[in-house]
C-alpha cells in the first residue's frame, strides 16, 4: 500500500517531472532567472530549456523511444543537467553512472540496465567503449568533442514531452554494491518530484533565492536531488563543480553566493581546514549524507562557521534522504 499522506504528494495521474521542473518554470515567468551558474555566466531557465529541448529532439531523431534506457556519463555540469532533463523528456529511463566508474563495473551496469543509446563526455569515452564492447549500447552520443554539440546545432529548441504516467519510471539508480552486485533502483516521475516535496521543501525550506552546491555526482541519488532538482523545483540556481576538492569549493560558495552546501562528513573535515581567508557569509545551511556525521566534524564545522550541519539518512532504494533533522532539531553524533 502506497499512503500519500502530505497533500503535496497527491500528484496527478500522468504528468512529465521534465515539465514541472523545467518547462513550467518558464511558463511561470521564470525563463530570465539564473538556473546554472558557471565561471563563464549564467545559464538561464530559458537557456537551459533550449539546450534539454535540443537534446530530446537529438534523441527522438536516434531513434530514442519512451521506456529506453539511456546510459549518461559525465561530471557535473550543464551537460549533464541538460541531458538528463531530456531523457526526462523523451520519456526514456535515465542511467546516470558515476564519472569514476572502470570499464568492468561499467559492464554491469550495462549487462542489467541494456541502455542502447548513451550519452557521454567525450574524456569518460574509452571506458564506455570498453564497457560496452561486449554489446548493449548501440549509439553513443558525446559532447565535448562536436558530435552531440553539431547535432544539437541542427536541432529544434522546441520539444513537445512525452504524455507519461506519475508512476512510470524514468530512472534506474544503480547502488553502491555494498551487499554484492549493485542493484538498479527503479524510480518514478513522481519520486523525483516527492524528494523535493519533502526533502527540498520541508527540510531544506527551499526558496528561489537559494544557490545549491556541493560534491555528490548526479549518478548519486543524493546528488540528483541536491544538485539539480531540488534547485529547479523551487526555482532556485545550481553551482556544478566538476572536481570538488577542496579549494574548488570553497571557491564556488564564495564567488557565486552558494547558501546550501551538500558533501559528506570526510569533506567537511577537510573544508574545515582550508577556511582561513575564506568569506563564506553567503552559506546557511550545509548538508551531510553518504557516511556516519560523527559528533566531532559536526562541533568542528559549527564552531569555525556557526552552521550546524543537517545530518541525512538516505539510500538509492529510497532515492534521498529519509530520516533528518534541521535546526533546533539536530542532536549532534
Amino acid at each position: 500500500r502506497l499512503h500519500f499522506d502530505l497533500p503535496e504528494l497527491r500528484y496527478p495521474p500522468r504528468f512529465n517531472c521534465a515539465t514541472v521542473l523545467l518547462d513550467d518554470a518558464v511558463a511561470e515567468g521564470h525563463g530570465e532567472r539564473a538556473a546554472i551558474l558557471t565561471d563563464a555566466g549564467p545559464i538561464t531557465y530559458r537557456d537551459l530549456l533550449a539546450r534539454a529541448n535540443r537534446i530530446a529532439n537529438v534523441l527522438a531523431g536516434a531513434g530514442v523511444e519512451p521506456g529506453n534506457r539511456v546510459l549518461l556519463r559525465g561530471y557535473n555540469g550543464p551537460e549533464l543537467y541538460a541531458a538528463w532533463l531530456a531523457v526526462m523528456k523523451a520519456g526514456a529511463i535515465a542511467v546516470t553512472t558515476m564519472p569514476m566508474l572502470r570499464a568492468p563495473e561499467l559492464a554491469a551496469i550495462i549487462g542489467k540496465a541494456r541502455p542502447a543509446f548513451a550519452i557521454s563526455d567525450h574524456r569518460l569515452l574509452s571506458e564506455l567503449a570498453d564497457a560496452a564492447s561486449a554489446g548493449g549500447v548501440g549509439t553513443v552520443l558525446a559532447w565535448g568533442a562536436g558530435d552531440l554539440e553539431a547535432r544539437m546545432a541542427a536541432a529544434s529548441d522546441r520539444f513537445t514531452n512525452v504524455d507519461t504516467a506519475a508512476d512510470d519510471v524514468c530512472l534506474l539508480a544503480f547502488t553502491s554494491g555494498t551487499t554484492g552486485q549493485p542493484k538498479a533502483c527503479a524510480h518514478f516521475h513522481r519520486d523525483v518530484l516527492a524528494m523535493a516535496d519533502v526533502v527540498g521543501r520541508h527540510l531544506l525550506k527551499t526558496a528561489p533565492g537559494d544557490v545549491y552546491a556541493g560534491s555528490p555526482p548526479l549518478g548519486f541519488t543524493f546528488g540528483l536531488g541536491a544538485l539539480l532538482v531540488f534547485p529547479l523545483r523551487f526555482r532556485a540556481a545550481t553551482v556544478p563543480i566538476e572536481t570538488p576538492a577542496p579549494a574548488a569549493v570553497l571557491a564556488a560558495i564564495e564567488r557565486h553566493g552558494v547558501t546550501c552546501l551538500f558533501t559528506a562528513p570526510i569533506a567537511y573535515r577537510a573544508l574545515a581546514g582550508e577556511l582561513a581567508g575564506r568569506n563564506l557569509a553567503s552559506l546557511r545551511r550545509c548538508v551531510s549524507a553518504g557516511e556516519f556525521l560523527p559528533k566531532a566534524v559536526s562541533d568542528l564545522w559549527f564552531g569555525k562557521t556557526g552552521i550546524r550541519i543537517i545530518d541525512g539518512i538516505g539510500a538509492t532504494e529510497m532515492i534521498h534522504i529519509f530520516i533528518s533533522a534541521a535546526g533546533d532539531e539536530i542532536r549532534p553524533g
